[in-house]
């Protein structure tokens, strides 16, 4: 094998070629992250449903997913899915397998955020008279995201590396466009240390991302300052009542966020 070559090293680590590939890895995770946060959100919803049928089938989902590795399911849809007539490409492939895996994973932390909000929290919905979507959507999903944002963020970390499984099916991702390269530079170390570069700025620039996402979501959880804590006060109108009512009305605002 020939020795480590500077030159070959730099020119592939502006290779279009294997930004390419980087670039494939990107849009592949996010649409992934996308389609398994929706599965992810139906499982977790059939979980906790007071269905046992609908409790089953998300267990059965769950329990598929969570028990056999993705390469197998991988393999299984590309090439067997084919042989009872259902016929998928490559990328449709990759993108089944990958949000069918990570929306069993996501609807664990999913489902524990919405155990975070509090019962009161659902009652004061219900007594406005929200129905169960609205419920979803405007009341638990915003507070129990704080919880989920964390466990969240991680798993897209971790996903930009495991799409690295789909080279299996020729999917032509970072580490795929390597492999295929290496079979005609035959620079093996050169062009998988690129790739790990690739892979580490991609997982950096994220780490950026999701510390700010964090931040974001966990001030409605910071302590308040004593200027804030002044202003929940209304002047007093005499006998305390109008304290004491301003105080509870913004209490039940701040619960209904």
């Amino acid at each position: 094998m020939p020795g480590w070559d500077w030159n070959a090293f730099g020119r592939y680590l502006i290779s279009g070629y294997l930004l390419e590939g980087a670039w494939t890895t990107i849009w592949l995770s996010v649409v992934v992250m996308v389609l398994g946060l929706l599965l992810g959100l139906v499982a977790a919803i059939m979980n906790m449903s007071k269905s046992p049928v609908l409790q089953g089938i998300a267990k059965f989902y769950l329990w598929i997913m969570r028990g056999t590795p993705l390469l197998v399911q991988l393999i299984i849809i590309y090439t067997g899915l084919p042989q009872i007539g259902i016929r998928l490409n490559v990328v449709q492939s990759a993108l089944l397998g990958l949000s069918l895996n990570e929306g069993a994973y996501l609807s664990e932390i999913i489902r524990a955020g919405i155990l975070s909000v509090p019962k009161g929290q659902f009652d004061a919905a219900r007594a406005l008279g929200m129905d169960s979507s609205t419920l979803m959507r405007v009341i638990v999903l915003p507070q129990a995201a704080r919880v989920m944002i964390p466990p969240l963020g991680n798993n897209f970390n971790g996903l930009l590396k495991t799409t690295s499984i789909t080279s299996v099916i020729s999917m032509e991702e970072l580490l795929r466009r390597g492999q295929m390269l290496i079979q005609v530079e035959f620079r093996v170390l050169e062009i998988f240390v690129v790739a790990a570069l690739y892979y580490l700025v991609m997982i950096t620039l994220w780490g950026m991302v999701q510390r700010r996402l964090e931040a974001h979501y966990g001030r409605s959880v910071a302590p308040a300052t004593t200027t804030e804590r002044r202003s929940t006060v209304a002047p007093d109108s005499g006998n305390g009542e109008g304290a004491a009512t301003a105080v509870e009305r913004r209490e039940m605002e701040h619960d209904l966020r």
